[in-house]
């Protein structure tokens, strides 16, 4: 498997922008990740995921990563009206 295409740090900085006030809407709050089929078995998959977790907790966001469990988490989530 080859990596993700190179961004340049134009890009980098235009997108992290385009971000910001998203992220800045979770701030110190905690956030649960549903992480496995396809996104498991690829490296450089895998790689790009655990860049993410860590910029989120970098920006003050606390995901939770969780693995299995997909119809209890779409039960719940409907449960309690929330949209994945």
């Amino acid at each position: 498997m080859t990596d993700a295409p190179h961004i340049s740090p134009l890009d980098q900085a235009r997108i992290l922008s385009e971000a910001l006030p998203h992220m800045q809407q979770y701030d110190e709050e905690t956030i649960v990740i549903k992480y496995g089929g396809h996104a498991m078995g690829a490296e450089n998959l895998a790689k790009a995921f655990a860049r993410d977790i860590v910029l989120l907790e970098q920006t003050a966001i606390n995901p939770v990563v969780v693995h299995g469990g997909g119809p209890q988490i779409a039960t719940m989530m409907k449960r309690l009206g929330l949209e994945s």
